[in-house]
């Protein structure tokens, strides 16, 4: 896991909807932005509060993870 970023840096990020977040609410997905070092998570419904940001090692872990559930 990579320590958080600052809010400023959260919201210099380019966020789009995670294509693993399939739901029949739109509002209630997870959203993933991208750096080179990094893969950052944070919940649709609350863009202002906190993110989680993984290294690509540590996402691939996860969605590979999430898949098998």
């Amino acid at each position: 896991m990579i320590r958080s970023t600052s809010a400023k840096d959260a919201n210099e990020l380019a966020w789009f909807k995670s294509s693993y977040s399939d739901s029949s609410d739109p509002n209630d997905c997870v959203e993933v932005a991208t750096t080179p070092t990094a893969m950052h998570v944070r919940d649709s419904k609350n863009p202002q509060g906190p993110h989680l940001g993984l290294s690509p090692t540590a996402w691939a872990s996860f969605v590979t993870y999430a898949s098998e559930r």
